[in-house]
């Protein structure tokens, strides 16, 4: 048996292509869906990501505004810009790129977006009305690895799902999301004793850790859907946090790195940054 592959590319340029229609109904509307993202410094992670979701916003008529500060940017200087974005009436998401310079506290700028432009979903706010089950922006990498299960007819209620990873922009939500679908979540991280015994029990495992080709053949149970979410370099390839050779054998999905996991994350923003435009609308 070699697992069949879940493939974020095409599911992703499926959606996108849906996403145009509503852009030009909204558009034909008078009202333009806008998405300003903020980057601090020069990290070139961060300027490959901002650039990619820029195109994105242009492919789809997604009217993107681009902020760049320097790396000496005080808190105070941020956070005004971020004011000042609250204030604009044409924006309709803000985003501000991760990770930021150390003098900037990374929560403080968070919660300072307001939860109505918050389209990344990280706003305390939004992730209490993630977690009560109520409307609101979901954090992107997290919907997206539902959309794609739903997509592929991958069966949620009641399955035992494992999320190795409690970071609160993967790991925690989710696993919150997964159990707003009625399946039963068990999350494991690196104080985890016997991980394998945990992971061998998953009917669907998300692997979320950033440690390269952490998740063996071993770790999965024969038929089990695998969702890599891990972006590691190794010898200078794209790799995910599951080795991907190995666990191909014994999983029936699977998700590729790259190609898996990392479109969806952009197509969410998108679709969150579209929501938020028909609320002004």
């Amino acid at each position: 048996m070699t697992a069949i592959l879940l493939n974020g590319k095409e599911l992703a340029a499926k959606k996108r292509e849906q996403m145009k229609e509503k852009v030009e109904q909204l558009k034909s509307q008078g009202t333009v869906p806008g998405l300003a993202v903020i980057l601090v410094g020069t990290n070139q992670a961060s300027q490959t990501y901002v650039r990619s979701k820029q195109k994105a916003c242009e492919q789809i008529g997604i009217h993107s505004v681009l902020v760049e500060l320097s790396e000496e940017t005080t808190e105070s200087q941020l956070l005004a810009e971020i004011d000042r974005l609250n204030e604009d009436s044409s924006v309709d998401g803000i985003l501000v790129q991760l990770p930021l310079p150390k003098q900037i506290t990374e929560q403080a700028v968070i919660e300072r977006i307001h939860p109505s432009k918050d389209v990344d979903g990280f706003h305390p706010i939004s992730i209490g009305k993630m977690m009560t089950g109520e409307e609101t922006f979901l954090p992107c990498t997290p919907h997206g690895i539902v959309v794609m299960l739903k997509e592929a007819n991958i069966e949620l209620e009641g399955k035992h799902v494992v999320v190795v990873g409690r970071s609160n922009i993967v790991g925690k939500p989710v696993g919150q999301l997964l159990l707003n679908e009625n399946a039963t979540v068990t999350y494991c991280h690196s104080r985890t004793k016997n991980l394998e015994e945990m992971t061998k029990q998953a009917d669907i495992l998300i692997a979320a850790v950033g440690v390269t080709k952490m998740i063996k053949e071993k770790h999965v149970k024969p038929g089990a859907v695998v969702i890599d979410v891990g972006i590691n370099r190794e010898n200078g390839k794209l790799c995910g946090d599951v080795d991907f050779d190995e666990v191909k054998e014994v999983a029936s999905y699977l998700t590729p790195v790259p190609g898996g996991v990392g479109p969806m994350t952009i197509t969410m923003l998108l679709e969150n940054t579209i929501q938020s435009a028909e609320r002004r609308a």
